[in-house]
């Protein structure tokens, strides 16, 4: 199980192969087969053929590679047959906001399943460790990915580098911002979202730090082209922001949760925002709907100017703060250099890899521009000691490398250098990932 590329004839074998979309291609029925087993590993229902054409069409534009591990010996009689796989993996290639404007292009590791009775056969292992080494040997720094159980993936080296939650807002008689609209908000067709919400989206994904470029999935979400079960989802409706010059500059879409729910509740489907103004403007929008008592939203920011915007900010009611985008360092050096750090400073990062990756010790120097020089530092005394995964943590300045000392995973040699590591790796706003994958 060490090498997709390898066969284990013993018990299992391991096939890597494109997203087909085509449904009179012969490996169509491959991927297919795929989907259903990442549906079983997720408590999803079973998928009818519409969902699995137009999932695979989508995958397709976001050029997925797909893995699956297979029994290689006759299954028991009437248990799934031996082309549904047991574990299921997917890859794509999308860019990371790592602070400043700048993009680093990044393995996203998505749809990872084993199915329960063959656990504990090194399975997951050998897919994540087999592909870590084939995305650095192509040249990445960074992989990356969201994780439905928080304590998979610390072994593997990676580490939380954003944080969301989840928030009710009481839109009633209390709730009021500050200050005027800076722009104006119309309803629209959710239909346009499919044209627009990429171009809105690509704006603020150039100023967001900790942001991931979309997958395809997002706009036919969005726009309620597609549902949770692949059918177009009636219910979503659609405002646009506009600044005060006509240039659209955001969206919401969200959708009501029926006259069985109370309070009478507006959830948020998808909130993207390119400016503070259209931010604000948006919510006052939600605030500001006929018999709506709240609004929800699953994935608003920790850091939220909202909070700060209210008259009243106890009309946000926060829940589940929780772990978002889970970064991994394949290439230590490739991925400091590929930052930009905001103050002067020199600091020597002794850093340790149970894979193997990303392991030595390296002297970042920065003059507070846009030049940072990276070099090995081995046989130098380190000022800070540490893991890959902790130095994934601290890479959008998310998570304080002095806060990660106290927790003892940080170890400091030279007095205060976790504090200036802690301005060195800070960004210009605080980092958030509004894309699921």
């Amino acid at each position: 199980m060490a090498d997709p590329k390898e066969q284990n004839t013993e018990k299992y074998s391991v096939q890597r192969f494109p997203v087909v979309a085509d449904r009179n291609d012969a490996a169509y029925g491959r991927c297919t087969a795929w989907v259903q087993a990442v549906s079983h590993g997720f408590h999803q229902e079973r998928r009818d053929d519409e969902y699995l054409a137009r999932t695979l069409a989508s995958y397709k534009t976001d050029k997925r590679e797909l893995t699956g591990v297979y029994v290689t010996g006759a299954v028991p009689g009437h248990s799934l047959p031996a082309d549904v796989p047991v574990a299921t993996y997917a890859t794509m290639r999308k860019s990371l906001n790592i602070g400043f404007g700048r993009q680093l292009e990044s393995n996203l590791i998505t749809a990872v399943t084993v199915r329960g009775t063959h656990r504990r056969n090194g399975i997951l292992r050998g897919m994540i460790t087999a592909d870590l080494e084939s995305a650095k040997d192509e040249g990445l720094a960074m992989a990356a990915l969201t994780a439905s159980e928080g304590s998979i993936y610390g072994r593997f080296g990676f580490g939380v580098a954003t944080f969301e939650r989840s928030v009710k807002v009481d839109t009633g008689p209390r709730f009021r911002l500050k200050g005027q609209a800076g722009g104006a908000v119309e309803v629209a067709d959710p239909a346009v979202l499919l044209d627009v919400a990429p171009q809105v989206f690509a704006r603020v994904h150039q100023h967001t730090p900790g942001s991931v470029d979309r997958q395809e999935y997002y706009r036919l979400v969005a726009s309620g082209s597609i549902g949770h079960d692949g059918k177009p989802d009636m219910s979503v409706r659609v405002a646009l922001h506009y600044d005060t010059s006509g240039t659209l500059d955001g969206y919401v879409s969200y959708r009501f949760k029926g006259w069985d729910h109370k309070p009478f509740t507006m959830e948020i489907v998808d909130l993207v925002a390119a400016t503070h103004v259209a931010y604000l403007d948006l919510w006052r929008f939600l605030g500001s709907i006929d018999l709506i008592d709240e609004v929800t939203w699953a994935e608003a920011p920790v850091d939220d100017p909202l909070a700060w915007a209210l008259e009243d900010p106890r009309c946000i009611e926060a829940s589940d703060v929780r772990d978002m985008l889970w970064l991994r360092i394949l290439d230590t050096q490739a991925a400091l250099e590929a930052r930009s750090y905001p103050v002067s400073g020199r600091v020597v990062l002794e850093v340790t890899d149970r894979l193997g990756l990303a392991d030595g010790t390296w002297v970042l120097e920065s003059d507070g521009g846009a030049a940072a020089v990276v070099n090995d530092g081995t046989g130098l005394t380190p000022d800070l000691s540490m893991d890959a995964a902790d130095l994934a943590s601290i890479y959008l300045g998310a998570v304080s490398p002095v806060t990660l000392a106290a927790a003892g995973r940080i170890r400091e040699h030279t007095p205060g250098s976790a504090f200036q590591a802690q301005q060195l790796f800070a960004v210009e706003r605080s980092a958030h990932c509004l894309t699921h994958f």
